[in-house]
């Protein structure tokens, strides 16, 4: 494994007025941005919601990166796949008991007692895939109520149970689909954090921090703010009645502090320059094997399994689902793949090589939206 060179500046002009754009309409208050084949983060504008009165952003902010996490959990699964510790096409039971034997709803609709059996046993390929039968429930169902009433919704904040109650909690709700027939966000990737703790007997922080951040020089990434390290950690913002609010406290809220149990299946916090190590050594086949990579940054999902009420509307039409980050399937950037977390952070990798990094901390939703839309287009 080789840690990539620093960032040198240069090709991120276009990348860099879309997001001084955003700032002067107020958009977002500030944020980081990368582009190019080697990029320096650019920080650009102040954290909060106080205007030009705000903190500048400095450009080594630790961010909350959320689903961007997906990938650094593929990489570290399939690199023990690679160590013969874990099998693409085994089935997880062995480590996860509770996944040996789950029912499946007849239709995603269904109440939770229409049930069958599995005809297969749940693998990491379905858990690298989404297509596990576990995750997000978009559409009015008993299945949304029971996760909701489990607190098993996806949403901004950590899971509020421990890695095994998780686990437990999940798996005692039908499948939406039979394993590989169903593609479902999100919650497949928590499991999986949990499958990684234990294959390796120790927590998956702990695994990550050995295999894969010490190694890329990766020292600000955790499921936690690293002790003495929260004065970096900017606001959380979302939007209410087109203002912008603060959802938790520059260097505060759950994130901080002593985790309170095995967060195993938690999201992490990273950094501009943190991320861009890991990235960039993926990119250049550091990380991984070249068949790997292309499994990983390549559409695996079948076409049947691409339900268009299982994510946003056209999702689908453009794109497809590797192993943990998403890959454009048509159109001018066809080949890119990379993926977004849930507050205003986004990722891609061009098939020249070319990288493109945003970080905000403004939820996902309508406001964001035309600006990650432009980020993509630079």
């Amino acid at each position: 494994m080789t840690t990539p060179a620093a960032p040198s500046a240069g090709s991120s002009r276009s990348a860099e007025s879309v997001l001084e754009d955003a700032v002067r309409r107020g958009v977002v208050p500030g944020g980081i941005v990368a582009r190019g084949r080697d990029p320096r983060p650019v920080p650009v504008g102040v954290h909060g919601i106080r205007g030009a009165d705000g903190t500048p952003w400095r450009g080594d902010e630790i961010v909350r990166i959320q689903s961007m996490s997906k990938a650094i959990l593929a990489v570290a699964a399939l690199r023990l796949v690679e160590h013969g510790a874990l099998g693409l096409d085994s089935p997880v039971a062995p480590w996860m008991p509770e996944l040996a034997a789950p029912r499946v709803l007849r239709r995603p609709d269904a109440p939770l007692t229409d049930t069958v059996a599995t005809d297969v046993p749940l693998t990491l390929r379905h858990l690298l895939t989404c297509t596990s039968g576990y995750g997000m429930a978009l559409t009015p169902s008993p299945l949304q109520d029971a996760m909701r009433k489990a607190g098993l919704e996806a949403g901004a904040l950590p899971w509020p149970m421990d890695a095994d109650v998780f686990v437990g909690a999940l798996a005692a709700l039908p499948l939406v689909g039979q394993p590989g027939a169903r593609w479902r966000y999100h919650h497949s990737f928590s499991l999986l954090g949990v499958l990684i703790s234990r294959v390796t007997g120790t927590s998956t922080g702990e695994h990550l921090r050995t295999d894969l951040l010490d190694p890329l020089g990766m020292v600000d990434t955790a499921h936690r703010v690293p002790t003495g390290q929260e004065h970096r950690l900017p606001p959380a913002l979302g939007e209410e009645d087109g203002a912008l609010v603060e959802r938790e406290p520059a260097g505060g809220g759950p994130l901080t502090g002593p985790a309170p149990h095995d967060v195993s299946h938690e999201e992490l916090v990273s950094t501009a320059a943190d991320y861009l190590r890991f990235l960039t050594a993926l990119r250049d086949g550091a990380l991984l094997t070249p068949a790997h990579l292309a499994l990983m940054t390549t559409d695996q999902v079948p076409a049947a399994a691409k339900d268009p009420d299982g994510f946003f509307p056209g999702f689908w039409e453009t794109t497809g689902w590797g192993m943990g980050v998403c890959t454009v399937t048509a159109g001018a950037h066809r080949g890119r793949w990379g993926w977004s977390g849930g507050y205003g952070t986004d990722v891609f990798v061009d098939p020249d090589g070319s990288v493109g990094l945003l970080l905000t901390q403004l939820e996902m939703g309508e406001r964001i939206g035309p600006l990650l839309e432009a980020f993509q287009k630079s």
